[in-house]
């Protein structure tokens, strides 16, 4: 081959080469400054219409995180509105009625994604079992290495079963969330409660002197706001606002309820339910049902939220005095 050729060969071996820099730098930027839209729920509420809600991932990544994971496998449907307020908020998401109680972390996990993956797994471990899971016939796993050699020696004796069978226990256990909210330390999220904001409910413990434990108690009860109100700023974790559907919203709002706490004196006797328990103020005579909720994040994976152990305040009553 002669000079001339090697020199042209040369050259459009550095031609392509720049080509492919240039092309790489376009691709990284195209990606860095594509404009994704935000993920946007549409909760279906039986009878009553459709609304819209544009979270804001920026805000309060983790708590739209757990609301996605959630509401995309289902955790929501069938779930009702529990509180119905015109001048405040409309609040439901509660687990099977019970607005006491936690999801649990087969609610965002599928078992087979915990079971391969190194890092969830003994994250699980580790927070909710101090690092050791006993299994029905007392072995006790303390590792995923562990696991993984329980899995080998259960897979060879039992050709016919899958080893999930012995861990099917393992995301039975309750789990909250961390408050995204400048009072917990999170000042990146100024979302302001304003009419059609959407933000987590939680409880409050700081009566019994228990503040951050009360921050921290999120789980899956979510609130629309039905009007302004400047109070909840700061205290709760707004995670994004209603774009359609607001007249639904305020029908929501509207529905009959038993009583209002106005209503209540010394001589006012609260109607009981079917179990004798009484019923809360702002409660729905007929608890509008949420058919569905789904969220579309435009291909964009948000993966499973940062989950802390609940904070138990009756367990901690009942070691204190008994």
């Amino acid at each position: 081959m002669n000079k001339i050729a090697v020199r042209i060969l040369l050259i459009l071996g550095i031609i392509l080469v720049v080509a492919g820099i240039a092309f790489a730098s376009y691709g990284i930027y195209k990606k860095a400054t594509l404009d994704i839209p935000n993920p946007v729920a549409t909760i279906e509420i039986e009878d009553y219409g459709t609304i819209k809600v544009e979270l804001y991932p920026d805000k309060a990544p983790n708590t739209v995180a757990n609301f996605i994971r959630l509401a995309n496998r289902g955790f929501y449907n069938g779930t009702t509105f529990h509180r119905t307020m015109p001048n405040f908020v409309i609040q439901g998401g509660a687990k099977d009625g019970d607005t006491t109680a936690s999801p649990l972390l087969a609610d965002i996990y599928d078992l087979d994604e915990v079971l391969n993956n190194k890092k969830i797994f003994e994250e699980i471990l580790e927070k909710y079992y101090d690092g050791e899971y006993t299994l029905d016939d007392d072995t006790v796993i303390d590792s995923y290495s562990d696991f993984k050699k329980y899995k080998k020696e259960f897979e060879k004796n039992n050709t016919d079963k899958s080893v999930n069978s012995e861990f099917e226990d393992f995301l039975d256990t309750k789990y909250n969330i961390k408050g995204e909210f400048v009072a917990n330390g999170d000042n990146d999220n100024n979302i302001k409660h304003e009419k059609g904001v959407i933000s987590m409910a939680r409880s409050d413990y700081s009566t019994y002197g228990y503040i951050e434990e009360g921050y921290n108690s999120a789980g899956c009860q979510f609130f629309i706001m039905s009007t302004d109100n400047t109070q909840l700023d700061g205290l709760y974790a707004p995670f994004g606002k209603v774009i359609e559907g607001m007249d639904v919203v305020d029908k929501v709002a509207n529905v009959e309820v038993y009583y209002r706490d106005e209503e209540v004196d010394e001589n006012y006797e609260k109607p009981k339910d079917e179990d004798g328990n009484e019923i809360l103020s702002d409660t729905p005579k007929n608890q509008p049902v949420i058919k569905s909720i789904t969220v579309e994040t435009y291909g964009v994976d948000y993966g499973a939220p940062e989950t802390i152990v609940p904070f138990d305040l009756n367990s901690l009553f009942s070691n204190l005095y008994y």
